[in-house]
């Protein structure tokens, strides 16, 4: 592969959710973390629109001051960048696609969700087509022969991450995602929140990282912090609203009472987590504790990923009950729940499907429709064992 080929930029899914939602609405938002691709994606899919970014400042105090005027300066809508440096904006731009009425007039991009969705739910609630943009996805990055084949494939990619910048240039990990701390998220949590000592809010992130894969114990991380749990309660919701960190909630519809109703604490992207755990190399994944955890996150963050990039709802859980039964990965659809079992062996035993054959006894018991069940493992290939799909990691969302 030419080195011009292997840093090409990686084709988008979302790119014909945009297509489709131009269309029909006037307003398209693309959300996500910072440096997901939102802004590469919004100028492929809109290329015939001006572009302006609110992180200048000449731009976001004319958009604060004169909002009229600055709309005037894009007769024909405008891709407006970071739109939640400016959220009085949104107002001016409502009243301007009611009286216009033209779609797909105005495409906006922000990074901090929670405050970027609260005032698109006031000024554009259904006029705006909302699109959350994730990093790369394991089917994007193989789709566009961007994911590695050798033995080392799967440390490699959980060290690696799917942020797009460290598949456009020849940059190390490591550095990235140090430098994505400094430069975005503390600077984001300033922005968000109170934060007076960065350095305990620095020790929060990485005892998080620690906890990707289990139950959520807010009382745990606020003692191991050292601050209070109304603190950690805060600090947790805006990992979450800069999409460094999603909760799993956990599945317990006609399924009985003994089940743990605690959400799962999720990394969004493993490349992130991995950095923050000091994990600089593929050789130190190997024997790490955390490894099973990295694997479960990075198959957890595709089944996500996936349902993003197709418009649709997270509709996704786990399921536990209070004697060990437990299955990872829950996908909740109209006509079906498919279950989804996540180990990292590449060897697969039977002894694998037991979690699998048990739920599935106890949802048909309590009348759910149930869909293939699926083992994702690092197997080298996809096939049917006893009733059971067992798929690749890299195939982990194929039907």
């Amino acid at each position: 592969m030419s080195s011009a080929s292997s840093h090409a930029l990686v084709p988008r899914a979302a790119r014909s959710l945009l297509d489709e939602v131009r269309t029909g609405y006037p307003v398209v938002t693309l959300t996500g973390p910072r440096q997901s691709g939102k802004t590469t994606l919004a100028q492929l899919a809109f290329a015939d629109k001006p572009y302006v970014s609110l992180e200048t400042p000449d731009d976001r105090e004319f958009a604060h001051n004169d909002p009229r005027g600055f709309l005037a300066r894009f007769p024909a809508g405008a891709i407006i960048d970071e739109v939640q440096h400016v959220p009085a904006l949104l107002s001016w731009i409502q009243t301007e696609v009611d009286a216009r009425q033209q779609m797909g007039r105005y495409v906006l991009t922000g990074s901090q969700n929670l405050s970027l969705m609260a005032h698109i739910g006031q000024s554009l609630a259904g006029r705006s087509a909302l699109i959350q943009l994730l990093p790369l996805s394991l089917a994007e990055l193989g789709a566009a022969g961007r994911l590695s084949t050798d033995e080392q494939a799967l440390d490699a990619t959980l060290l690696r991450g799917g942020y797009p910048s460290l598949y456009a240039r020849p940059v190390a990990p490591a550095r990235w995602y140090a430098d994505y701390v400094m430069s975005y998220l503390e600077r984001d949590v300033r922005q968000i929140t109170q934060v007076h000592d960065l350095s305990a809010f620095q020790r929060f992130l990485k005892l998080c990282a620690g906890r990707t894969g289990q139950l959520l114990n807010l009382a745990s991380l606020a003692v191991e912090t050292g601050i209070a749990q109304s603190t950690a309660r805060a600090w947790l919701s805006v990992l979450q609203a800069s999409y460094v960190v999603f909760l799993l909630p956990p599945h317990h519809r006609n399924l009985g009472k003994r089940v743990v109703k605690t959400p799962k604490l999720y990394f969004i992207d493993t490349g992130l987590a991995a950095s923050l755990l000091g994990i600089t190399e593929p050789a130190q994944l190997a024997p790490h504790p955390l490894r099973g955890a990295l694997f479960e996150t990075l198959v957890v963050s595709e089944f996500l990923k996936a349902r993003f990039n197709a418009g649709w709802p997270s509709n996704l859980y786990f399921w536990r009950d209070n004697v060990g039964l437990e299955v990872d990965l829950l996908l909740e659809t109209p006509e079906a729940l498919l279950p989804v079992e996540i180990k990292s062996t590449a060897t697969v035993r039977g002894e694998l499907f037991a979690g699998l054959r048990k739920w599935c006894a106890v949802a048909a018991a309590a009348g759910d429709a149930v869909d293939t069940p699926r083992l994702v493992c690092a197997a080298p290939d996809n096939h049917q064992r006893e009733g059971i799909a067992v798929r690749r990691w890299q195939d982990a969302t194929l039907p």
